[in-house]
């Protein structure tokens, strides 16, 4: 995976100067600077690996009850296996395809936070603004900072529990951001500063903020401040009314309707046509495998920030869960697994997850289109490949470097047949 992107430019140069600059990777200006990321081996990963890696997302097919599922692992000393398995499913034999665009769920987060900051480093929003200034409705909130809202210490609780099942029966339904929040707004507050909680309402909010203090709409934002610098064109946060991911083709999206003791794995129901306004900038972006990778590779590494940037958005995580491993931790719209930086979440119809590591560029994402088992399988998935790849040898002529996981394939490939809802693949 090769990204080589000009970031936008703060300063009025001309069109020939940013080229070169591009180009080049060199500077006369000091308010600009181009991405470039770790060489990658253009190879394929052996195929031991690449077998090892095809048995684990198979096997977390079958447990969800997916029919497909589409792959990025890029290891720059050793290779790289980008795939689609599977085919749409019910019915329809279509292949799964890595051109195929899906939603890519809580990794809208880290696009919304990278909105404040940038926002925040032209000078336009302060990330120490209160929530009421540009919210409102939510007076009682006047201690709660828009950065808190990026970090997960607002204290606020999630709306996913309460209005999952509108999220599911009425796919279609055009939701406000506010309306939607108050579902978290409603649940008692957690602390807020010192400790992260899992918010979606957070980022809704959040998402609302940035559009008053800004005067564009959320997917305006999105363009400006990530998709278009990182040249990122198959991904964007669609306007609310229901349709496909896009571009075409997509991946389908369904899920199971609940039976006493479970799911029936026999009759996944469609829900490829969605509003975005069910996620918002909390969950509402669609992407592609190609984009989705070369986005969160760049995002591990800042690069939409100039180098001495403050504060560090990455630098002063806290446990992701009161019981969590110490190397479990968030902050920032991410999650930091090791020395991995990422997302991973649900929506209807699709799971997914992303995570890079910063210093190598190691990066891998996936996605499956059934979200009835939830996030944490694709979290447990993305995290298991890691492990596998992370192995990789050295191609000829490369190095490895010391590079490690706090965590073994074996460990999460036994969670996610744990907590599996499926015991055979779905009927083609």
């Amino acid at each position: 995976m090769q990204l080589r992107s000009s970031r936008r430019v703060r300063a009025a140069v001309g069109a020939v100067a940013a080229l070169a600059l591009a180009l080049t990777g060199c500077s006369g200006q000091a308010d600009e600077f181009s991405y470039t990321p770790p060489e990658q081996v253009d190879a394929a990963l052996p195929d031991d690996v690449t077998a090892q890696l095809q048995t684990a997302v198979e096997n977390a097919m079958t447990a969800t009850g997916a029919s497909g599922a589409i792959v990025g692992v890029w290891v720059p000393w050793s290779g790289k296996w980008v795939t689609g398995l599977g085919t749409q499913g019910a019915g329809d034999e279509t292949k799964v395809t890595t051109d195929m665009s899906f939603r890519i769920a809580d990794v809208t987060r880290l696009m919304t936070c990278d909105v404040l900051y940038g926002l925040a480093d032209d000078g336009k929003v302060k990330l120490d603004a209160p929530v009421p200034k540009y919210v409102s409705g939510v007076a009682d909130l006047p201690d709660i900072t828009l950065l808190d809202l990026c970090n997960g210490t607002s204290g606020v609780g999630s709306s996913e529990a309460s209005v999952k099942g509108y999220w599911l029966n009425t796919p279609a339904r055009d939701w406000s951001p506010l309306q939607l929040a108050s579902f978290g707004l409603g649940q008692q507050r957690g602390p807020a500063h010192t400790a992260y909680r899992d918010s979606d309402a957070g980022y809704l909010m959040l998402g609302l903020a940035l559009e008053r203090a800004s005067g564009m709409s959320a997917s305006e934002l999105i363009e400006k401040y990530v998709t278009e610098p990182l040249e990122l064109s198959s991904t964007s946060l669609p306007r609310p009314k229901a349709a496909p991911p896009t571009p075409e083709p997509s991946l389908k999206g369904r899920y199971l309707p609940a039976v006493e003791g479970g799911y029936d794995c026999a009759a996944p129901v469609d829900i490829t046509e969605m509003s975005s306004s069910t996620g918002f900038t909390d969950s509402g972006a669609v992407s592609t495998i190609e984009d989705l990778g070369r986005y969160v590779q760049a995002e591990a590494r800042q690069a939409l920030r100039d180098e001495d940037a403050e504060p560090d958005r990455f630098s002063a995580p806290l446990p992701a869960a009161p019981k969590a491993a110490s190397w479990y931790q968030a902050t920032g719209g991410a999650y930091l697994v090791g020395s991995m930086i990422g997302q991973h979440g649900w929506t209807p119809g699709y799971i997914t997850a992303a995570y890079s590591d910063p210093t190598t560029g190691f990066t891998v994402a996936v996605t499956m289109n059934n979200s009835s088992t939830g996030s944490g399988t694709a979290a447990y998935l993305a995290w298991q490949l890691a492990a596998i790849a992370s192995k990789a040898p050295a191609a000829e002529g490369q190095t490895a470097p010391e590079f490690g996981l706090p965590f073994t394939a074996e460990q999460y490939g036994q969670q996610i047949a744990k907590g599996a809802i499926c015991t055979a693949p779905p009927a083609e």
